[in-house]
């Protein structure tokens, strides 16, 4: 039984470094959004399953898939951490996808602008080296006052930087003329 102890002893101690760190990285990440400037790239909140069901229509919410009640708090989870950390949002841009809308919304971190370029292109619904490009050329001229929100979807994010994102996770990125550094990411939890 000692060695299951140290082992034990040994996974906690490694599982805490682990959150340390990420607490670390995301306390770095809120301070460099404090100063604005940046843009955060956001999935939207949990919409339990893939895709959308046959019939999809943009403009009509049942259709779609939508946004679980975990996802709706976590959009306001969301909302409540950048106002805690006083963290300044000059424009809101979002997907036309009711789920991505909803979690813009649901923020309330100001007036949410649908918009073409942050719509998903999964499974061929929209083009995606135009819709790509356009993001990119946006994010590009971005360059405050405040800090630039875009709420988009995972296929979205991965064509622009290489890696997706979890429902509600956010790469905040900083515009370096036709190049994206990831300065970090967050994540915060609807509970």
């Amino acid at each position: 039984m000692p060695t299951l102890r140290y082992l034990t002893l040994a996974l906690l101690l490694a599982m805490s470094s682990i959150f340390s760190t990420t607490a670390q990285a995301n306390e770095a990440t809120w301070r460099a959004l404090q100063e604005g400037g940046l843009v955060i790239l956001m999935r939207h909140s949990l919409a339990p399953g893939i895709g959308d069901p046959p019939g999809f229509e943009r403009g009509s919410c049942e259709t779609q898939r939508n946004l679980s009640a975990a996802g709706r708090a976590q959009a306001q989870a969301a909302g409540r951490a950048f106002r805690a950390r006083d963290i300044p949002i000059a424009a809101v841009y979002s997907s036309s996808w009711c789920r991505a809308l909803d979690t813009a919304e649901l923020m309330a971190l100001g007036p949410v602008e649908p918009t073409p370029w942050l719509d998903s292109f999964f499974r061929g619904r929209g083009d995606q080296t135009s819709i790509t490009q356009t993001a990119q050329e946006q994010i590009a001229a971005w360059q405050g006052p405040g800090n630039l929100l875009l709420v988009t979807h995972q296929v979205n994010i991965t064509a622009l930087v290489g890696s997706g994102a979890g429902s509600g996770e956010m790469i905040v990125v900083r515009p370096a003329g036709d190049e994206m550094q990831v300065v970090g990411r967050l994540s915060v939890s609807g509970q």
